[in-house]
């Protein structure tokens, strides 16, 4: 009964689960999983924390079971882009007919400024020396919608087709489901493998003027909401060498998801948009008993995904929407580095903080189409706390803040000479909690 109860709580949770559309920190991934590591920017490969400790590492969750997390962060991203004036002579003048080829100059931002993101963590043990568990979160997403039909002027007066009407933007979803094994394999070491579930959503709206460039024109934008679903492996390590100082590391295969069939006329490879692979490698360091450092490394290969990858430059003959090397983000693989401490305060107060790096996962040149999904952000601060309520439950919060960047381009499919840049700054607000049992 201590499992079975336990269990169908979450299957009980699972349909309430939906996953949230949000533009995260790296790319579109999640800058953490769980509330405590959220606290600590992201990081806490090395050390337990809580119930989803395995969506940063599987092998943690062995030095936190019995337990169960329910969160929900409250995400603010800011996100928008300008489109610069162009002289007069090039026949795209603030007011007045525009040239087709000109985004219509002005400053632009997106509408829906505040996401609800769950979370859900449950961890048993099941003897001395394994654990299983099962973690339900938001992975990240991409999410935009402006008020305009920002492409208007691609449109051809002559198709009706390709006249956009109402918003633009784009609505993408992502969700991991995952179940965890972890087995101690020596004194102070332990495996962990989490076999991986993942649950997507995509809507368009606003690209009719770019169907004449789609090998499938009647599945590139308008379609509504599309669902796919797929499974990866996260594999995970971690080792205790003393009173002081652990080590873990972790590996997250490429999840391959079924393709997006109303968007196959949009997305490279005929609508495939798997979710790219992702490693993490992390350090812990106890300067005292009560206060731990921790450094974390992060890859995330978005290059291994052909319409986050591919270029969204039409200078090549092959250029078109929904083949191999249709148009993209332009996103490159990305590092991003966390760094955070914990210290245990008193008895029942813990206090964490933290900041991360990432590298810039797409440069000027790719601006045009990152518009509907202004990932920039680089740099992020973080604070968080738990304090125990009683014997058995605690509450836990965090706040991250990722720093305004913005990212300055030009406009390739205009004959003339246009500029603009692309801009996005986040804030999250997270709140869970725990009970041990």
């Amino acid at each position: 009964m201590k499992i079975v109860r336990p269990l169908a709580a979450i299957v009980i949770a699972i349909p309430f689960m939906v996953p949230a559309p949000v533009s995260a920190t790296g790319g579109y991934w999640s800058l953490g999983f769980g509330t405590r590591s959220k606290g600590m920017a992201g990081a806490g490969a090395a050390i337990g924390l809580d119930a989803l400790s395995a969506g940063v590492n599987p092998a943690s969750m062995a030095l936190t079971p019995d337990r169960l997390d329910l969160g929900l962060a409250l995400f603010f991203p800011d996100r928008g882009f300008t489109a610069d004036e162009v002289p007069a002579s090039q026949n795209c003048p603030p007011t007045g007919p525009n040239q087709p080829g000109c985004i219509p100059p002005g400053e632009y931002r997106s509408k829906n400024p505040l996401f609800m993101i769950p979370s859900f963590g449950w961890s048993k043990s099941l003897d001395a020396e394994s654990t299983i568990g099962i973690s339900i979160g938001g992975n990240g997403g991409m999410n935009t919608e402006y008020d305009s039909a920002v492409f208007r002027n691609y449109a051809n007066p002559a198709n009706p087709k390709t006249m956009p009407t109402g918003a633009t933007g784009i609505d993408l979803s992502q969700m991991f489901i995952g179940g965890t094994y972890t087995r101690k394999t020596a004194e102070h070491q332990w495996v962990g493998v989490t076999p991986v579930i993942g649950i997507q959503n995509l809507k368009v709206k606003g690209l009719e003027p770019f169907t004449s460039m789609s090998e499938s024109p009647d599945n590139v934008t308008g379609q509504g909401y599309d669902w796919s679903y797929g499974y990866g492996l996260r594999l995970g390590w971690l080792g205790e060498f003393s009173d002081q100082w652990s080590l873990g590391a972790s590996y997250q295969t490429r999840i391959y998801m079924s393709k997006f069939e109303k968007y196959k006329g949009l997305l490279a490879e005929q609508g495939d948009f798997d979710i790219p692979p992702t490693l993490v490698v992390g350090l812990g360091y106890k300067t005292t008993p009560n206060v731990t450092l921790v450094l974390d490394y992060q890859k995330i290969w978005y290059s291994d995904v052909r319409s986050l990858s591919n270029t969204n430059l039409p200078s090549s003959p092959k250029f078109n929407l929904g083949g191999a090397d249709g148009l993209g983000f332009g996103w490159k693989d990305q590092d991003i580095f966390k760094l955070g401490v914990q210290w245990k305060y008193s008895t029942d107060l813990t206090l964490r903080g933290g900041y991360a790096h990432a590298s810039k996962v797409f440069d000027g040149s790719n601006a045009f189409f990152n518009l509907l999904a202004p990932a920039t952000v680089q740099d992020h601060v973080t604070c968080g706390f738990s304090y125990r309520i009683s014997e058995k439950d605690e509450i836990s919060g965090s706040l991250m803040h990722a720093f305004s960047k913005r990212v300055p381009g030009s406009n390739p499919m205009f004959s003339g000479a246009q500029t603009g840049s692309v801009e996005m700054s986040q804030t999250e607000l997270e709140l869970s909690w725990g009970r041990r049992f």
